[in-house]
């Protein structure tokens, strides 16, 4: 075809429209960890995104809560709006499944999570 060419792995690419890469995810070294909370900070240069975990089974009175801080991600501005975009989407479609997420109801009486998660992440 006039508009069309190929590449060097024979794919053919359209003349005047940008390829779209071909990403090879090398999962070699991933590692998985849970988190049922989630806290974040940010700085004009980057975001720190933290994750862990609730370890109080049987709150006190005095509603206090230890979370223990097991993974830290620092994204650049542009990395993390992706990332948020991307999450969007996922609970939209995961919404749509599914049903509404309420975050009122996320546990026992109150919100464990919504309280830990309101917490001052650990400093560096």
């Amino acid at each position: 075809m006039a508009n069309e060419k190929t590449n060097g792995d024979g794919v053919e690419l359209e003349v005047g429209k940008p390829a779209a890469p071909t990403v090879d995810w090398d999962d070699s070294e991933l590692r998985s960890s849970y988190a049922n909370v989630v806290n974040a900070s940010s700085t004009r240069e980057e975001v720190t995104v933290f994750f862990g975990t609730n370890q109080t089974w049987n709150p006190s009175a005095e509603r206090k809560f230890k979370v223990k801080l097991q993974d830290r991600i620092v994204l650049n501005p542009h990395a993390a709006k992706r990332l948020w975009i991307l999450l969007g989407a996922i609970l939209t479609e995961y919404e749509k499944r599914f049903g509404a997420i309420s975050l009122e109801s996320s546990g026992s009486k109150g919100s464990a999570a919504k309280s830990a998660s309101a917490a001052e992440p650990a400093k560096e």
